[in-house]
């Protein structure tokens, strides 16, 4: 457990007023166009989950909103608009991630793509990319000065480069039969970490904070994103369905190079050979499991988990994020990396 495991009530008060206010932004962001093109808009509100509810936990822009927050005396609106950038940005890349991976269901009903076709999706995700674009420009009303509006949208841009170069290094990795460890943690920086240590790092800036500050909500992100995706790793083998929700077996099954597969591979030709075979009903993803556990993957990969979890608190607290906001924010923390298996 790290050392935040003492609640307060500060992240439950203000998730809500925060994402409230976050839902609001999107939906003046997003608008709802002319009748003619009401089902452009459709599957853009359908991906976000406006329809029924089932939308996303909103993390990225309640970092955003919470750094910002507890480094301006609790002022927060000034960032809603690059928070709902953020969460734009976010669903851009899963909306194009579903089709890469040809994955059919999202949070449990039809992915974008599988509701509209291929084509449709492309365009709506390309949209998401726009409106995410469109979204700071609202900054000055909300009197950000330019000059740090501006630093802002260009650090924004090199997030959506980065996040590209991890999709197309994921991609790349399906095609490899080994990948190292170093290849492999280069790859979630770019895809998983950038985005989170962007959320940290802009809602900083937005608030002025000075540049070591920043530095340290920058690294504070990075690290705990890097953190969150490897227990991510670990939950998709060994974690427990009744809390996950999905089956242990599900990333064996597919063949996900995950960091314990990672290891594994770059350290037995028997794992090698196995893993390369095709899955078919009936195997022993369990087999796998423990030959993972045996070769010390389950281990290594726990520990690259503190580590990270610790240098992401170390961060924080040099950062010194302050009152209310500040409180909350280490509640976060606590909550995203300490998700039992």
């Amino acid at each position: 457990m790290t050392q935040y495991a003492t609640r307060s009530m500060s992240l439950a008060r203000l998730t809500p007023v925060y994402l409230t206010a976050l839902e609001d932004e999107l939906h003046r962001v997003i608008g709802s166009g002319p009748p003619h093109l009401r089902e452009y808009y459709t599957m853009l509100e359908y991906h976000l989950g406006w329809p029924d509810g089932t939308r996303g936990k909103r993390i990225r822009p309640l970092l955003c909103l919470l750094s910002g927050a507890a480094m301006a005396d609790g002022e927060w609106e000034q960032a809603l608009p690059m928070a709902a950038a953020i969460e734009l940005l976010h669903n851009f890349s899963l909306i194009h991630d579903d089709i890469q991976d040809n994955s059919p269901l999202r949070r449990g009903r039809p992915t974008v793509w599988k509701k509209w076709g291929q084509a449709q999706a492309i365009n709506a995700g390309d949209a998401m990319f726009t409106l995410a674009h469109l979204a700071p420009h609202a900054l000055a009303a909300r009197g950000i000065p330019s000059d740090i509006a501006l630093a802002a949208l260009e650090d924004f841009d090199r997030t959506c480069l980065r996040l590209t170069q991890g999709q197309y290094l994921d991609m790349a990795f399906e095609r490899r039969g080994r990948v190292t460890v170093a290849e492999y943690l280069e790859m979630i920086e770019c895809k998983t970490a950038a985005l989170i240590a962007a959320a940290t790092h802009l809602g900083a800036r937005l608030a002025e904070a000075s540049d070591g500050r920043m530095a340290h909500f920058y690294e504070y992100g990075r690290n705990l994103g890097l953190a969150f995706q490897i227990q991510d790793d670990l939950l998709g083998i060994w974690g427990d369905p009744a809390v996950t929700g999905k089956s242990a077996a599900s990333d064996l099954e597919k063949r996900k190079k995950s960091l314990p597969v990672v290891y594994g591979l770059e350290r037995s030709g028997d794992f090698t050979r196995a893993y390369a075979q095709p899955y078919l009903p009936g195997d022993s993803v369990a087999a796998l499991a423990t030959t993972l556990e045996t070769l010390g993957a389950r281990d290594f990969t726990q520990q690259m988990a503190l580590d990270l979890t610790a240098q992401a608190i170390r961060h924080l607290e040099t950062a010194a994020p302050a009152g209310e906001a500040g409180a909350a924010l280490r509640e976060l923390t606590d909550q995203l990396l300490n998700r039992n298996l």
